[in-house]
């Protein structure tokens, strides 16, 4: 009786401290590319919602709450994991390696800054894969190129693994959006600041003086006749 009650304490400490899987984004065939040369871009920097900066990976429920998973968590930062799949997205989409997170170095002065925030990347047993974002593209002037706000769905078998393979595609396409963005600005001039327009009064023109009208003589009609002799 004692082995055998010794055996299931056992076992339900075993259970009890069974390993918790853990998962990482993935970056897909993202493939480096080989020249060094290529776009200069700057990206970020990227705002991640607060309720994603956590470990535990939230489940969204059919009534829209959210709960903890007891299937698995994140295996370190997810907004790490986020710059670092965006980066790589976007050097093997513009075939470039000069792409820096921000903040930059003191000596990278880039052609293009991409501005994102992730308000939103979640999903559930019974709940699509979802994303909301906004981003914003700026030239090397800091003007504003091009701006967009997205909402991503992928759908999953319903598994944690999948899940999170869900939501790594869903950033994958926001990468290729914004690869498309970037693109059409290589090489382009940087959009002139409109200067702003000072408000100055205009000098008043000096009158010239006016001759004075004088009156046109009108005919007199008079009833005299004229006889002539």
């Amino acid at each position: 009786m004692l082995a055998l009650l010794t055996g299931l304490l056992g076992l339900g400490g075993c259970v009890h401290n069974a390993p918790v899987p853990m998962y990482q984004l993935d970056s897909g065939t993202a493939e480096l590319p080989d020249q060094s040369a290529g776009m200069a871009v700057l990206l970020g920097p990227v705002s991640v919602a607060d309720y994603l900066q956590r470990e535990t990976l939230l489940q969204r429920q059919p009534d829209g709450s959210l709960t903890a998973s007891t299937d698995g968590r994140w295996a370190g930062s997810l907004a790490g994991d986020i710059d670092q799949l965006l980066l790589r997205q976007l050097s093997w989409r513009l075939d470039s390696q000069r792409l820096v997170l921000a903040p930059a170095n003191p000596g990278f002065t880039p052609e293009i800054q991409v501005l994102l925030s992730i308000s939103r990347l979640d999903s559930g047993p019974q709940r699509p894969a979802v994303l909301e974002a906004q981003w914003r593209v700026l030239d090397k002037a800091g003007q504003l190129r091009d701006s967009r706000l997205v909402r991503l769905e992928q759908p999953h078998s319903g598994t944690a693994a999948d899940q999170v393979r869900a939501q790594s595609q869903l950033l994958q396409q926001l990468a290729e959006q914004l690869a498309g963005a970037v693109k059409p600005l290589s090489g382009q001039p940087a959009a002139a600041a409109e200067e702003p327009r000072k408000a100055t009064a205009a000098p008043a023109r000096a009158r010239e003086p006016v001759p004075p009208k004088i009156p046109m003589a009108a005919p007199v009609r008079t009833d005299v006749e004229v006889f002539r002799f």
